[in-house]
Parts: structure tokens; sequence; C-alpha cells
């Protein structure tokens, strides 16, 4: 029988427009595997969607043969195109050193992080062109982007070396979206770390901040059906670190404020209080040194 949560995801999922089948099965070519120093680096390129192939990155500790925990990574957006999955290995200004592909790996994690529609490897059309096309055949930007993330964790649980029960998802801004929609879409996320994108809808509005996201961002018909904080509760009793700069247009105080009350009843409802935390730091859209070590310190304790 279907939950009350099940059937609100379900409702969640349907509002991202016409997308392939979830059933479809994915497919992985190995282009080349690299050591690098702490860890082993592979380029593949995935069959996730049935429409255009998609680039990606995994890594892995270079020592032990696995299981391992692994974390989907999801790329920023920064209106960098070219950058994509590079970010893992490469980081970008907005973050910490070092690149998550060397702390993640450090931690004794895998890792796997693809280019989404229009960045990196998958450049040629632009953002604005993705979005009147994808609304004129019924879809979003968004939808596409979201189905491919949880196509990626269709295809970690097809390796041996991954352990598919202690899977987490991570991001900065776009990347961080990705991760709480992710997690509320999928139960086999476990751990969900967001880093500066926490934002609430109807904040945006007030604070008139809608333009400090790109258009990929905006799914029709949300605001009837779901606000922020409800999108997140179906994340719910699963372990949730978000963290916010208290000086980031991107995530409005009194939006946080109303996520964060909503959030801590819910959390307390399902007898997991101490699986969500929203922590504020003195700092605009990005991540700071306090910020990198809570993060660590959460994948340690839950993954």
């Amino acid at each position: 029988m279907e939950t009350a949560q099940s059937a609100r995801r379900r409702e969640l999922y349907d509002l991202l427009g016409d997308l392939p089948p979830r059933t479809r099965l994915v497919g992985a070519r190995q282009l080349s595997e690299v050591e690098h120093d702490g860890y082993t680096l592979e380029t593949l390129v995935l069959d996730l969607n049935g429409v255009e192939p998609v680039p990606a990155y995994f890594v892995r500790p270079a020592s032990g043969d696995g299981p391992f925990p692994v974390v989907l990574y999801n790329h920023a957006h920064g209106y960098d195109y070219a950058l994509g999955k590079e970010e893992l290995l490469r980081g970008r200004e907005a973050l910490q050193e070092p690149p998550y592909a060397e702390a993640l790996t450090g931690l004794g994690c895998a890792a796997l992080c693809i280019d989404h529609w229009g960045f990196g490897e998958r450049q040629g059309r632009s953002e604005g062109e993705l979005v009147r096309e994808t609304l004129w055949r019924g879809q979003s930007l968004w939808g596409l982007m979201v189905y491919d993330s949880i196509k990626a964790l269709d295809y970690l649980e097809t390796r041996p070396d991954v352990d598919a029960g202690r899977l987490g998802t991570l991001g900065l801004s776009m990347g961080s979206t990705m991760a709480w929609w992710l997690a509320a879409l999928d139960e086999r996320v476990k751990v969900c770390v967001d880093l500066c994108c926490l934002s609430d809808f109807e904040a945006l509005i007030a604070h008139r901040s809608l333009e400090e996201h790109g258009l990929y961002y905006f799914v029709p018909g949300l605001l009837k059906r779901f606000t922020s904080a409800q999108i997140n509760a179906l994340i719910a009793p699963r372990a949730h670190l978000s963290l916010a700069g208290i000086y980031d247009p991107l995530t409005p105080p009194d939006g946080l404020d109303r996520i964060d009350g909503e959030l801590r009843e819910v959390y307390a409802a399902a007898g997991a209080p101490e699986a969500w935390r929203l922590s504020r730091h003195a700092c605009g859209h990005m991540e700071t040194a306090a910020m990198r070590a809570e993060v660590v310190g959460f994948l340690r304790e839950w993954l």
C-alpha cells in the first residue's frame, strides 16, 4: 500500500514533465583508468537517458577493493558551463581545498560526478535553448537533470566495488539543490549534504532574488503543490546536513528559518531529531573551512 510520503514523492516527480522511463537499463563504457595521489580515476561515458551520452568521472580510494560507501557528487552552475564534472577533480573558487575527489576518497568513499545537460562535455546548446525546447516538449530542464541523477544511482548499484546501502549525495549551489531534490525523490540516498542553496521559494520571491538562479531551476506549477520545506520533508528520517551563509542572497535568512522550523518538527515526529541539521556561517555563497569540517564530520558519522 502506498504511504502518504511515497504518494507525495510521486506527485513531485510528476511535476518534472515527460521523462524517459524510470525502468530503462543503464550502460557504461570506460575510456580510461588513471592512478592519482590517493585515488584511482575512471573516465566514463554513461548511457542514462537514451537521448545523449553522459560523460562522467568515478573515483575510488587507491587502496582496498571495496565495496566502498559512495557519494553522488553534484557539480555547481556558476555560469561556468565548461567546468561541469571537472569540479570533482579541480574544485572551484567557491569551494575549499582539497577538491572533493581527494577529500571523499581520503574518507574511504568512492564518488561519481556526471556532466549535466549543457555542462562540461555536454556543451553546445545554451541553457536558454534547452529550457525553451524542453518546455515545448512538455518537459523541464530540471526534470531531465534530476532524471540523469536518479539513473546515475542505478549505475552505481551495478558496480561491485560500491556499497549501495551506504549512498550519499553532496553539492554546492546547483549541486546543493540537486542533492536535496534527489534525496527527496529517491530513498536509496541515505545521507544528503547540501551547501549554499537550501532556498525557500516564497522567500526568493519576497526578496526579489529569483534572478540569482539560472533558468534550469524553475519547474512549472511547483509552487501550487510544494514548498521547499515540503520537498525536504520527504528526506526524513534520513540524515540531512544543510550549510548556509547568512549573507548569501540565494538563501534568505527568513526562508531558512521557515524551512528549519518545519524540518525540526518533521524529524522529531519521525523519531530522528539528530538526523537534521541546518548550520549557518558568517559568509556568502561559498564553502568555508568550518563548513568543510562539518561536511567531513557528518559523512564520517552517517555514511
